[in-house]
């Protein structure tokens, strides 16, 4: 079988989606006992793998990293009666795309980091690059699948005047699907080279800290804790918690002991050493039923301390050895001035 016809790359402006098309074998119709399919495989120059598509279409829009070269390949797949239902391939056709990079790679803005707040707001930053000249001009541009065109940030975080970093609100839509992003720049008589990024939102969430965090103590000397979700948008069952307990050691430094849940806002533990615990606390992030990964919230600010069984014990004998103690000695007092005065007044001595 021969392979597909005119591979083309295009570029709909949409910061890194491309389309990709084809035609199919000028042989096609001689095949009609049989399926024909294409296997379509794509990705940047330097991946060390390539992403694969069966399909049975002759187009398609993918995402790539424009500051790299895009490779496509695309090959024939025919099954069926005229093939005795064995699979046949044709070789592969390819082709690049490659958008005309400006500017050296030092004027490209640093330090690029984006996080998806509560799931609620992207912010993202970034700081100009080595080689940008003051009164640079930056802008951010971003696209999702559900956008007609690409749109600019109309929210920027400013330093000196200059745009550092941007906040995007109302990205519900863009959830679970890639988020094209281009920061750019421009200044009098200086190319700048733009910087280009894929994201994935989930992949970047960052909770707030778990709220009404409670311990208690039962009697059987089991340490409860409770918390509730954080609020937000962050959906509850994409929740992990990790609590942290800290056991005093006296003069030396807490040592801290991890114990995790999945999206559970409980958690007992039996303190069988008798430790005494100065200082519980809890954070959370998106679990891995969400995303692959995320960061991770801050940590809870509350903290308690909970006495040792022994300790509970000595608070109650030594009032108790003082009481006595005391009702001793004053017995004592007594019985020395009876044996002294039995009359209980004071005896006066005789002269001569």
């Amino acid at each position: 079988v021969a392979p597909p016809q005119d591979l083309q790359i295009t570029d709909p402006g949409l910061l890194g989606s491309l389309d990709i098309e084809w035609k199919p074998p000028p042989n096609i119709q001689t095949f009609n006992e049989c399926t024909v399919k294409y296997k379509f495989e794509y990705r940047n120059t330097g991946d060390r793998d390539w992403k694969v598509i069966f399909t049975r279409k002759l187009k398609f829009r993918v995402g790539f990293d424009l500051s790299r070269t895009a490779e496509v390949k695309v090959q024939t797949l025919l099954d069926g009666r005229c093939t005795d239902d064995m699979e046949v391939q044709s070789d592969w056709i390819y082709a690049t795309f490659q958008v005309p990079l400006q500017g050296k790679l030092e004027s490209e803005v640093q330090n690029f980091h984006c996080i998806y707040h509560d799931w609620e707001y992207l912010k993202c930053t970034w700081q100009p690059g080595l080689l940008a000249p003051r009164g640079v001009l930056y802008g951010l541009y971003y696209w999702y699948e559900g956008l007609d065109h690409a749109a600019q940030c109309d929210d920027y975080i400013q330093d000196h005047g200059i745009n550092i970093g941007c906040m995007l609100q109302n990205l519900s839509q863009a959830e679970y699907k890639d988020l094209s992003i281009c920061v750019n720049g421009s200044a009098a008589a200086t190319l700048l080279r733009p910087l280009y990024v894929t994201l994935r939102l989930h992949n970047l969430a960052k909770p707030s800290p778990p709220k009404q965090l409670a311990v208690s103590m039962s009697a059987s000397e089991e340490l409860h804790v409770a918390w509730s979700p954080p609020g937000g948008e962050t959906p509850p069952q994409c929740l992990e918690y990790e609590v942290q307990l800290a056991e005093d050691q006296g003069k030396a430094k807490a040592a801290w002991m991890s114990v995790s849940t999945q999206m559970e806002t409980t958690l007992t533990i039996s303190r069988a050493n008798q430790s005494r615990i100065s200082c519980v606390r809890v954070r959370g992030r998106t679990n891995i039923f969400c995303a692959d990964q995320g960061f991770w919230s801050e940590w809870t600010q509350e903290c308690f301390s909970a006495s040792r069984k022994e300790d509970k014990q000595s608070f109650i004998i030594i009032p108790v050895v003082l009481s006595l103690s005391s009702s001793l000695m004053i017995f004592m007092l007594i019985g020395q001035c009876k044996k002294r005065s039995p009359a209980g007044k004071p005896l006066h001595a005789s002269v001569g």
